[in-house]
């Protein structure tokens, strides 16, 4: 059972998704918040598995509400739910630890789905989301020796799919190569990184300004 907690400023989205979120079996809602502190000490109290954090909330934003979180060690896996579609938001909230990023738009039945997925280790980022990064400032900005000098464009362009939660299979479809050449990719993406999975490869594209 994945339990999850809402975090929302607004009554009726906050019923709306408990409502729905509720139907699933494998979905147990444990808690609302109605700011950011609130879901800060809900997380701490409650120690859900997921929560599903909007940006815009009075008292502590979801920015903030993120940092609080690192800052206190809680390790609940992090969703935005968003309305607001600034393309400036994503990069801090990935890099502040945040698993996903969606919009309130998505289909029902795919932010279940990116609930299992980011409470099973994935990282998820709407294509707009993912887009955003590739397109921002921070695409440039590097801590250190950037990993962009070993990194070849179309391992970029990889690494971007990979965050946006593209499978191999999908990939290849979006880039018209085949399968197999993805597979190499991703294999020399890993090695270049340093990291031992795709979810890793993701968390430090995302982190690191790499998409």
């Amino acid at each position: 059972m994945v339990r999850v907690l809402i975090a929302d400023d607004h009554p009726v989205v906050r019923q709306g998704l408990r409502t729905f979120l509720d139907l699933q079996d494998d979905l147990d809602v444990v808690g609302e918040a109605c700011d950011g502190a609130e879901a800060v000490e809900l997380a701490a109290s409650l120690a859900p598995d997921v929560l599903l954090l909007d940006l815009k909330m009075p008292v502590l934003d979801g920015l903030g509400a993120l940092r609080l979180l690192a800052e206190r060690g809680l390790g609940v896996r992090v969703i935005v739910l968003t309305s607001v579609s600034d393309p400036g938001d994503v990069a801090p909230a990935m890099r502040l630890g945040a698993s996903g990023f969606l919009y309130k738009d998505v289909d029902p039945g795919a932010l279940v789905r990116a609930i299992r997925a980011v409470h099973g280790g994935q990282v998820l980022l709407a294509p707009e989301a993912a887009e955003a990064m590739l397109a921002g400032p921070d695409a440039e900005a590097q801590d250190g020796p950037a990993p962009l000098a070993v990194v070849t464009e179309r391992e970029r362009e990889v690494l971007a799919l990979i965050a946006s939660g593209r499978s191999n299979r999908e990939i290849a479809r979006e880039l018209v190569v085949a399968e197999k050449t993805v597979k190499t990719h991703v294999s020399n993406v890993l090695m270049k990184l340093g990291v031992q999975d795709r979810t890793q490869a993701a968390l430090y594209a995302v982190r690191h300004g790499l998409v």
